[in-house]
């Protein structure tokens, strides 16, 4: 048993998402950590801040190095943040004279939050590359069932006769939008985090717009001011996020109405009962509404973690981390899901 259905050894089978996981493991938090520590020395050694032996010998120490996991859990008790330990045992693995070199200038916010950019600059495509797979997935059913005739429903009540090509468009249409929006978030929202102590760089001086600029063009980030305690780029994101699984769990309500009413859809598989050896119960169109409902309960929460006060925060920025994970997670499941149950559609509407 685990505290989270998302990596539940049997649960995670209908709303996890495997690849989308990898992303937010303990490992890739780490190896995205150690490639901040790395191309931050890198940044610093080209704009003459710490010598360029130094940056070398970071760089080496950080491919080879193997965190103390134990005491890294330790710390993060005592300290709240992984880093502090985490850049203690870098330095001691670096050695002298260069160890005092390495995270010259950064914070642990730093850290954390580039790290996180650079695993959503990974994870983003993947999203994409479902949602547009998805949008060919729904052109490709009104090709073929588009002219076929559905009665239209308003308030759960039959309307008029519609095609099922205006109901496709509806499906179809938010995904596009959201499709574009999440290309510009990738572009343009997915920023280094680079501020020092209390966001002012003031170890770095002149030098600082430099450093962070090469920093941000070494991590393939956004150049930007620090954001330590300007949280709506997280809030953005996801509204992203819940806007797909919204749209996607509208869908899977359509699907699984259309299944109960017999004649409207036809489906492949589906999921059978142990009471009632019949039924194909419409799985994936239901966990497609309950992914939507789940995203659009943590809104709240990321809306909360947006209240940071003075400079830095623990309590909002600790928030983010049980609910940010969660929604990436969720929201390539409903993808992953929804592609399936497109597979799945054998007939819909009546010619």
């Amino acid at each position: 048993m685990t505290v989270s259905p998302f990596d539940h050894p049997y649960l995670s089978g209908l709303v996890g998402d495997e690849e989308v996981a990898s992303f937010f493991s303990a490992a890739a938090e780490l190896e995205a950590m150690l490639a901040f520590e790395v191309a931050l020395a890198k940044a610093e050694a080209l704009a003459g801040v710490i010598p360029a032996d130094a940056a070398h010998a970071i760089a080496r120490a950080a491919h080879r190095f193997s965190p103390d996991v134990a005491s890294l859990r330790a710390a993060t008790t005592r300290d709240g943040v992984v880093v502090p330990d985490l850049v203690r045992q870098l330095r001691a693995a670096v050695g002298e004279p260069h160890g005092k070199h390495l995270h010259f200038g950064a914070t642990s916010q730093d850290v954390i939050d580039s790290g996180l950019m650079l695993r959503l600059s990974r994870v983003l495509p993947l999203l994409e590359e479902r949602l547009d797979g998805l949008i060919g997935g729904l052109a490709a059913l009104a090709a073929t069932f588009g002219t076929h005739s559905l009665m239209g429903r308003t308030r759960m009540q039959q309307a008029i006769p519609i095609t099922v090509a205006d109901r496709l468009d509806s499906w179809r249409q938010p995904l596009e939008r959201i499709a574009e929006r999440l290309q510009i978030f990738a572009l343009e929202g997915l920023a280094v985090q680079f501020g020092g102590a209390a966001g002012t760089l003031e170890k770095l001086g002149d030098k600082a717009a430099a450093v962070r600029a090469t920093l941000a063009d070494e991590l393939g980030l956004v150049d930007a001011p620090q954001w330590h305690s300007q949280r709506d780029r997280i809030g953005e994101l996801a509204g992203l996020l819940a806007a797909i699984t919204g749209s996607l769990g509208k869908i899977g309500q359509d699907i699984a109405l259309m299944a109960d009413r017999g004649g409207e859809i036809m489906l492949a598989g589906g999921g059978g009962s142990s009471a009632m050896p019949h039924k194909q119960n419409p799985v994936a169109a239901e966990a497609l509404v309950t992914l939507a409902r789940f995203n659009a309960a943590q809104l709240g929460g990321i809306a909360q973690a947006a209240v940071h006060e003075q400079e830095r925060s623990g309590a909002a920025w600790t928030l983010e981390w049980l609910i940010l994970p969660q929604m990436v997670v969720a929201c390539g499941a409903a993808l992953r899901l929804a592609g399936e149950l497109f597979a799945a559609i054998r007939q819909i509407g009546t010619e």
